[in-house]
C-alpha cells in the first residue's frame, strides 16, 4: 500500500449535540422557565391552562434537542421535531395571548410606548444573566408580553433554522446518500492506494 494516498476518514456521520449553544434553545429555555414562574404565579390552582402552558413550552424546548441530537441520523426527524417546536410555541403564544385579552391587559404592539424597550431586552445578552430575577420584579403583564416577545423570536430563528436545514438536505442528501457516498469515497481511496 502507498502511504502517499492516505485513507480519507469516513464522515457519513456529521457533529450535532451542541443544541445548548444555540441561541434559539437558550430562547425556548427561558420561555420555559419564565411560563413555568408564570403559570405558578398568575392562574388558579387546577385550572387544566398550568398543564397545556407548561408542556407547550417543554414541548418547545425538548423537541430543538431531540430534533438536533437525531440529525445526525436522520434530516427528516431533524426538521419534523423542529417544526413540532414551532408549534408548540405557536400554541404558546396563543395561550399569553388568551391570557391577556379576557382581562383586557394590553398587548404591546410596535406602538405600545414599552414595546421597544422590551425587544430590545429581549434580544440583549444581560436577558441570559437576569431574566429569572427580573420577572419576579413584573406583574403578568409585564412578563405575558416579555414572553410573547421571546416566543416570536425563538418563531423566526426556528423559521431561519428550518430554511438552513432543507438546504443542508438539498446539498448534502440523507443518511443513506452520505454513507454510500462515504463508502464510494473509501473505495476509491483503496484503490488509488494500491496503485
Amino acid at each position: 500500500m502507498n502511504q502517499n494516498h492516505p485513507i480519507s476518514p469516513i464522515t457519513f456521520l456529521p457533529q450535532h449535540g451542541h443544541y445548548r449553544h444555540l441561541r434559539v434553545y437558550q430562547v425556548t429555555e427561558m420561555i420555559y422557565d419564565i411560563t413555568f414562574y408564570f403559570t405558578q404565579n398568575y392562574l388558579s390552582k387546577g385550572d387544566r391552562t398550568i398543564d397545556q402552558m407548561v408542556q407547550a413550552a417543554r414541548s418547545g424546548k425538548q423537541n430543538i434537542a431531540e430534533g438536533n441530537q437525531a440529525a445526525a441520523t436522520s434530516s427528516e426527524t431533524e426538521i419534523k421535531l423542529t417544526n413540532v417546536a414551532k408549534a408548540s410555541l405557536e400554541e404558546l403564544l396563543d395561550d399569553y395571548e388568551d391570557y391577556l385579552r379576557v382581562r383586557n391587559l394590553p398587548q404591546w404592539g410596535g406602538l405600545h410606548p414599552r414595546y421597544e424597550k422590551m425587544r430590545q431586552y429581549a434580544r440583549s445578552e444581560q436577558i441570559m444573566k437576569d431574566y429569572a430575577e427580573k420577572i419576579r420584579q413584573m406583574n403578568d403583564e409585564e412578563i405575558a408580553n416579555l414572553c410573547i416577545t421571546l416566543i416570536h423570536q425563538a418563531m423566526y430563528m426556528l423559521h431561519k433554522l428550518l430554511i438552513t436545514m432543507q438546504d443542508r438536505f438539498v446539498k448534502e442528501g440523507g443518511i443513506k446518500e452520505r454513507m454510500f457516498q462515504s463508502r464510494l469515497n473509501y473505495r476509491n481511496n483503496q484503490n488509488n492506494s494500491d496503485k
